[in-house]
């Protein structure tokens, strides 16, 4: 499928976890340990923010991660307090740009690991529940877009995990009418430069890998001579489909039917329901 990351701390560059990282994300787009599919080369893309109150920015390409030069330029001169990225192993849709996550509308970045199964079967079904006014902004293909201008109708902007919640009802409800059994796999991300919200679920309760890190205080104590530790400041996050570095106590799984909002300092954990709109 695809892997993800998101990062929120002190402002650092890009390049620390994209290419530095020992397990970083172009490596995994190449070598993905958990992931289903070893190789993640259908294209990628990053965006970042300036300010939690811009626009983000992004950087979206067709190529394999791993062979874009660009990508390492740019990953060394970008220097962001928040930053998401993703590479891209594709299901039913083409190779293409406007398929590349992280999807935007406004200040909201989406990504996600995972598919709709038997998607070209309820694609029509799903579109025609977006928000009439929102249709215009949808640019590609993929089941992925759809799922994060479905969450968007549903109220991403003002209740992030109840909409994501309603989008999962839906699909299920909908595929379930055509006769898809477990018709949903996700790992998703939104975030608003503010927070970041994830979510781990699948129908059949085998959802993609997904962790996030542990203190960094703690981190210190336990490792103070790693310079790793000593540019994200105290309240860093990360949340991301498989650890970046193999280091005992940093990284916690998230379990099944659980989101994870993140602001600032403050984590919270919630069951994940999914509910008809």
């Amino acid at each position: 499928m695809c892997r993800w990351l998101a990062y929120t701390g002190n402002p650092i560059q890009l390049e620390a976890v994209l290419f530095r990282a020992d397990h970083s994300l172009i490596d995994q787009s190449l070598h993905s340990r958990m992931g289903h599919t070893t190789t993640n080369g259908d294209g990628f893309g990053v965006g970042w923010y300036g300010h939690p109150t811009d626009i983000p920015f992004r950087y979206r390409c067709i190529q394999p991660a791993w062979s874009d030069r660009n990508l390492r330029e740019a990953a060394r001169a970008i220097k962001a307090p928040l930053f998401v990225a993703h590479i891209r192993a594709a299901t039913d849709t083409p190779a293409q740009e406007t398929n590349c996550h992280p999807f935007r509308y406004g200040r909201w970045l989406f990504m996600h690991n995972g598919l709709i199964r038997h998607y070209p079967s309820v694609r029509r079904d799903l579109m025609l529940a977006i928000d009439p006014d929102l249709f215009p902004s949808i640019e590609g293909s993929t089941d992925s877009e759809v799922m994060f201008f479905l969450a968007l109708t549903f109220g991403l902007e003002i209740a992030p995990v109840l909409a994501l919640e309603r989008m999962a009802g839906m699909i299920e409800e909908t595929a379930r009418r055509r006769g898809v059994e477990h018709p949903l796999n996700m790992t998703v991300c939104a975030t608003d430069g503010e927070q970041i919200v994830a979510a781990r679920y699948s129908s059949e309760s085998q959802s993609r890998s997904l962790f996030h890190s542990t203190s960094i205080r703690h981190l210190r104590e336990l490792y103070p001579e790693d310079p790793r530790m000593k540019a994200v400041g105290d309240d860093a996050y990360l949340v991301l489909s498989e650890p970046l570095v193999d280091l005992q106590g940093a990284w916690e799984e998230i379990p099944e039917r659980t989101a994870v909002v993140t602001r600032g300092p403050n984590i919270e954990q919630f069951s994940f329901n999914p509910a008809l709109p």
